[in-house]
């Protein structure tokens, strides 16, 4: 006899369910930069290729968070408040 071992049938959630700890904000991204600050100033990267890729990942933050707070300051001047 040749009986079929069906597995039940897994149900997909209709919504993916948001990952508990995956929001980030702008506050977390200035302590990231303060992070960085820290640990370049107590010289936690290598000189050369570490150092460059932290330089460049920081430069990035940096400028994205200027961008952010130019941003956020033109939407407080427009509403009045």
């Amino acid at each position: 006899m040749t009986e079929e071992v069906q597995a039940p049938a897994e149900q997909a959630p209709a919504q993916p369910a948001q990952e508990k700890g995956a929001d980030l904000n702008i506050n977390d991204l200035n302590a990231l930069k303060q992070i960085i600050d820290v640990a370049s100033s107590r010289g936690a990267f290598k000189p050369g290729n570490e150092m460059v890729a932290v330089g460049q990942v920081y430069e990035k933050l940096a400028s994205f968070l200027e961008a952010v707070a130019k941003q956020a300051e033109a939407s407080k001047e427009k509403t009045g408040a």
